[in-house]
């Protein structure tokens, strides 16, 4: 049986999806984007402030689950231009030390309102 996954310590969904889904011993987190959950405003000053407030909401929606940035398995990372990916990826960086997860990174046109980062992942409980 899933199980929903909310947290008010990252962004709300604001459609019709969860923040995550637990499903046995696998968490499912949708994308998250670079919202300040305590403000509602985005942090879109530069590529690395995208990439680090996505990676704490992630890091958040994790905490709500009883996971850490050690159970992740794989972040599928999308760019608004691969421009961006030195940036994004030395922002990134410092959130797995030791043990990084598969990755993806791809380009992708229309990210919600014009952003130019959103991170999704799959982690193992």
């Amino acid at each position: 049986m899933k199980e929903i996954i909310s947290t008010d310590k990252a962004p709300k969904a604001v459609g019709p999806y969860s923040q995550a889904v637990r499903y046995k011993d696998m968490l499912f987190l949708s994308g998250q984007l670079c919202v300040n959950p305590d403000t509602g405003e985005y942090e879109r000053e530069t590529v690395a402030a995208q990439t680090r407030r996505c990676m704490e909401n992630i890091k958040a929606v994790l905490a709500a689950a009883g996971a850490t940035m050690d159970n992740v398995l794989k972040c599928t990372i999308f760019l608004s231009s691969m421009d961006h990916f030195q940036e994004m990826n030395q922002a990134y960086a410092g959130y797995f030390q030791d043990a990084p997860p598969a990755r993806i990174t791809v380009a992708s046109a229309g990210i919600y309102d014009d952003l130019d980062v959103e991170i999704d992942v799959v982690a193992g409980l």
